[in-house]
């Protein structure tokens, strides 16, 4: 006989600890572990998958928009500053998404250090508190990766290419079409706006595009392949 449903009481300390004897048993505690890792890269390979998503749409616009800017000498050159402007926008959606996919990166990454590499080779574990790091990740997740880290791992691998695709393309559109009468700066300018103004502010804003891709910062991200060997403690 099953016991009724109204003897079950959540708050009595057998069910409140009940996950808690997993800890002792070395059988149920590695059962558990494959479930979680499981549940982790899951979640890691959904948001994977939405940081990519993101890029395949940046990619597509700025394809379409130099085709379509390209195609006929009457062609707006302010469309490639909207696409510049775009691409930015996707950036900073990516950058988001990317430290969101980096919460579950990093659980994936402790189990597989802590866990599974150990079980394959018995050296020691990397971190001998993971167990404590993990839990506490559990009962109250944070984001990992900085937001300036995090767009300029974006920029340096998939954005800073693309915006400077979409500068120098400007650039080849204003000299190219470019009116005797006129000449360059008179090209670049949109409506009321001098093209003078029109081309400091594009030049400022590749600086800085620049300048953030190059920005000299300890890595935090962890789990990523790197070309040079890095601290693995747990950030």
């Amino acid at each position: 006989m099953t016991g009724k449903p109204e003897d079950f009481d959540p708050e009595s300390p057998g069910e409140r600890e009940i996950a808690g004897e997993a800890a002792d048993d070395r059988s149920d505690f590695l059962s558990l572990m494959g479930h979680a890792y499981r549940g982790e890269l899951g979640r890691t390979a959904s948001w994977r998958t939405r940081v990519d998503r993101t890029t395949n749409w940046a990619v597509v616009l700025t394809a379409t928009l130099l085709t379509w800017a390209f195609s006929a000498e009457t062609r707006p050159h302010y469309v490639i500053l909207v696409g510049i402007v775009m691409v930015t926008v996707f950036l900073w959606i990516e950058s988001r998404r990317y430290r969101i996919y980096d919460i579950w990166r990093s659980r994936v990454r402790l189990l597989e250090e802590n866990v599974f590499a150990n079980a394959l080779n018995p050296e020691g574990v990397v971190q001998t508190h993971w167990r404590e790091l993990l839990s506490n990740d559990l009962r109250e997740p944070t984001m990992k990766t900085p937001t300036l880290e995090a767009v300029t791992r974006r920029l340096r691998r998939v954005y800073a290419p693309l915006i400077s695709v979409l500068v120098g393309a400007w650039v080849v559109r204003l000299t190219v079409f470019a009116s005797a009468e006129t000449g360059v700066l008179g090209t670049a300018a949109i409506g009321g706006i001098s093209g003078r103004i029109v081309v400091v502010v594009v030049g400022c804003y590749y600086l800085g595009i620049v300048g953030l891709t190059l920005w000299p910062r300890q890595r935090k991200a962890k789990g990523q392949l790197q070309s040079t060997d890095e601290s693995s403690d747990w950030k």
